[in-house]
């Protein structure tokens, strides 16, 4: 029966009526003008207004359910399909042979590629070991194997799940993997024809360790014949290393109130302190003459021009800024060289990334053979899968930085030993991939929703959030950048008077050695922040999301005092400085973002429906993935050491404090 409410006096009686009788559903009305007033067509867009992900029957006031409602879900999502994991594990069937070893085999094959042979031929590519090609062998070898046992079980266990991209993505990776390979193979094809050429124009001599070091392990060394005249021109470096470490021991004897205030730079040898000095001809005739030997064939090497004469003859070939003028890397080289150095560094980036994507190979091959993501469980797990994986990985990655990695680009809390201040810093770094981040993520959140449909509140929510990262990542970005820097800088400079200026360069504060950018944690800590007070249906799911965004939240708190402790005391030494509280840090990152990846609908309301639904267990089962992972970082860093350690000269340290 339709109730027009065209006076105050039916609108008084329709609510007095509404709260005697429990109405079932709201009347209609022909007065679309009325606050109260829920015209037929359009209450199931204005109820619903979760519908990008999760059930849209309940507003953002009501309270979170305590039991799981099965009508409810069914209305919106279609019943749960057949998984693997459910008919080789939970329920195999009577009548039938299900095969879940061949699909362990699978699993454990394919991690000790991707994560056991693959970041060890990384570590040992970085020292050029001979054992690398061994790696490589063995990466192979278990992928061959994993590849084996997949198809033996799909031939063996009919497909239960349509439309899977694991298989096509992995194959993908595995093309890449083998396009590394190719190109390995083809730059040592350039070597050995670069050397047969050598050898044929009497430039140098056959030798088969010349073959081994040169052309197979990659290694820039001295070669006999056309050099052999000039070997007695090169420093031996024991010597210098003895005259540093006699410094080093002066300093010791120093008291300790002296040592203190003492600023600890990096060691100089003697060789070092004569950059002053003019170059004697000899020297410039020997190096010249070195050069012209060697450059038709080869590059040069650390080695090469490490000769007594000269304050520009460098013991580590053009490193030093102070010794070579030079103020990036990439300076003074030739266009061949500077290509060289971005297609070495674009391979390690590319190999270094198949690691990552064995990571989503991971959590792919997870949701297939759980049976997970399907349906209008879709867009929901995608964002959370990808979102959570973002932190989960950026949290490693931070952990790496703690014990010593990307210390050479000053990015492990310290100061580069080359070119300090010239590389970009790790927060812009990170801004970028916060900004690129947002900016994707702003139009991906009507992924799903037909034109003209009303944005829901969830999607204001994450659109929201996604601008936050767009912006607060260009801020992060324009913080970092030197040239803005000194803009904002200019209204001190020009404040001083012209009479009073001089020649010599205003001193620069102790922070501007570092970097100190709170846009990146700040981005993070309020994402945490807001999505832990997140309307979710249940209760045990309003429960997870406040996990995983107090640990968020608990992450920029963490960075924060890092930024903090090293405001009062800068890094002053090229070692990695190891703040405790990045450690504390980079586990809450990465132990939310694995929370967040456990907070997707279906897997919460598959816990509630097998009586799993414990924040307790979910939590603890991401603190003890993430210590695992922290112990596979460790000896991935380690190792790396270790072997840097082994394939170098012995440096003592001294202490600073």
């Amino acid at each position: 029966m339709r109730l027009p409410l065209r006076s105050p006096a039916i609108l008084v009686s329709a609510l007095a009526a509404a709260a005697t009788v429990s109405a079932a559903a709201a009347p209609s009305c022909s007065d679309s003008r009325a606050l109260d007033c829920v015209p037929a067509s359009s209450e199931q867009l204005l109820l619903p207004r979760d519908g990008d992900h999760g059930h849209g029957g309940h507003n953002h006031h009501a309270q979170p359910l305590l039991e799981l409602n099965e009508t409810e879900v069914t209305m919106y999502h279609a019943p749960t399909a057949p998984s693997y994991f459910w008919l080789d594990i939970k329920q195999p069937p009577a009548d039938e042979t299900r095969h879940p070893g061949l699909m362990g085999l699978h699993a454990l094959f394919m991690s000790l590629a991707f994560f056991g042979a693959l970041p060890i031929g990384i570590a040992l590519r970085s020292v050029k070991h001979a054992w690398h090609g061994v790696t490589v062998i063995f990466f192979y070898t278990f992928v061959v194997l994993g590849l084996s046992t997949s198809a033996l079980y799909r031939k063996l266990t009919p497909n239960l799940y349509q439309g899977s991209k694991h298989g096509s993505q992995g194959y993908l990776f595995l093309a890449c993997a083998v396009a590394l390979s190719a190109l390995d193979v083809f730059s040592q094809i350039l070597r050995l024809v670069t050397y047969v050429r050598a050898v044929h124009s009497g430039e140098d001599r056959f030798s088969l360790k010349t073959v081994w070091n040169y052309v197979i392990l990659d290694r820039d060394e001295h070669f006999s014949g056309a050099e052999a005249e000039y070997t007695n021109l090169v420093v031996e470096e024991p010597e210098e290393l003895e005259d540093a470490e006699l410094k080093a021991k002066d300093i010791e004897d120093e008291p300790l109130h002296v040592r203190r205030a003492r600023i600890v730079e990096p060691i100089r040898t003697d060789l070092e302190m004569h950059q002053q000095d003019d170059h004697d001809e000899t020297a410039q005739w020997a190096n010249d003459v070195h050069r012209h030997r060697r450059q038709p064939s080869y590059p040069h090497s650390a080695a090469s021009e490490r000769t007594l004469f000269g304050a520009h003859s460098p013991h580590r070939s053009d490193d030093s800024l102070h010794e070579t003028g030079h103020v990036y890397p990439w300076q003074g080289k030739n266009k061949r060289e500077v290509l060289r150095f971005i297609g070495r560094a674009a391979f390690a980036v590319c190999e270094r990334c198949l690691v990552f994507a064995g990571l989503l190979q991971v959590t792919t091959g997870i949701v297939v053979y759980t049976g997970g993501c399907r349906g209008n469980y879709l867009n929901g797990c995608l964002a959370h899968l990808i979102k959570g994986g973002i932190f989960w990985c950026y949290g490693l990655v931070t952990f790496a930085r703690f014990l010593g990695s990307f210390s050479e680009l000053g990015w492990a809390w310290n100061r580069a030993p080359r070119h300090h201040g010239k590389y970009p810093t790790a927060e812009f770094v990170e801004s970028f991939v916060i900004f690129l981040y947002g900016i994707t993520n702003t139009w991906m959140e009507r992924f799903g929703a037909h034109a003209g449909d009303p944005y829901t509140t969830k999607q204001m929510q994450h659109i929201s959030i996604a601008v936050m990262f767009w912006f607060a990542g260009l801020v992060g970005m324009g913080i970092e950048s030197k040239t803005i820097r000194r803009w904002l800088a200019a209204g001190a400079t020009a404040a001083v008077p012209a009479t009073s200026r001089s020649q010599e360069a205003i001193a620069e504060p102790p922070s501007y050695v570092g970097s100190f950018n709170p846009f990146p944690a700040l981005c993070i800590g309020i994402t945490g922040a807001a999505m832990s007070a997140h309307f979710q249906t249940y209760l045990f799911q309003v429960q997870i999301h406040m996990v995983w965004g107090y640990l968020l939240s608990g992450f920029a708190v963490m960075r924060c005092l890092t930024y903090f402790f090293l405001w009062l005391g800068p890094p002053r030494s090229i070692l990695p400085s190891r703040p405790p509280t990045e450690a504390l840090a980079a586990f809450l990152l990465a132990c939310g973002g694995l929370e967040f990846m456990f907070s997707t609908e279906e897997l919460t309301i598959a816990a509630m429906r097998q009586g799993h639904d414990d924040v307790m267990m979910f939590l603890n089962a991401g603190v003890a993935i993430t210590c695992l992972a922290f112990c596979w970082t460790l000896f991935v860093v380690g190792f790396k050491g270790w072997l840097k350690s082994h394939h170098q000269r012995e440096l003592k340290f001294h202490g600073s404090a």
